[in-house]
């Protein structure tokens, strides 16, 4: 589980497995979710509305690293770090 980024009690995730589409994984709490790399909603998963819209404005801000890091996932190659929402 390669940790990208963590913000606000939020823990990122991308893993090598997945299939498409294009994802991200988000743990908050006990809550956990899957999120559509390039739409930002939710494929899997509930989060509260504010933790939602805090990771789809992420989402929007880092959408080139994501989707270089999810090329990299899929080579199996390591994942960079993205920089958390301040």
């Amino acid at each position: 589980m390669p940790e990208i980024s963590r913000f606000l009690g939020m823990i990122i995730t991308m893993y090598y497995n997945d299939d498409a589409p294009p994802q991200f994984h988000l743990r908050y709490g006990e809550q956990r979710a899957k999120n559509d790399l390039e739409s930002g909603e939710l494929l899997d998963g509930r989060l509260p509305r504010r933790a939602l819209e805090l990771v789809r404005e992420w989402r929007v801000i880092n959408e080139q690293e994501l989707r270089q890091n999810w090329q990299r996932a899929l080579a199996r190659e390591p994942l960079n770090k993205i920089e958390p929402l301040e």
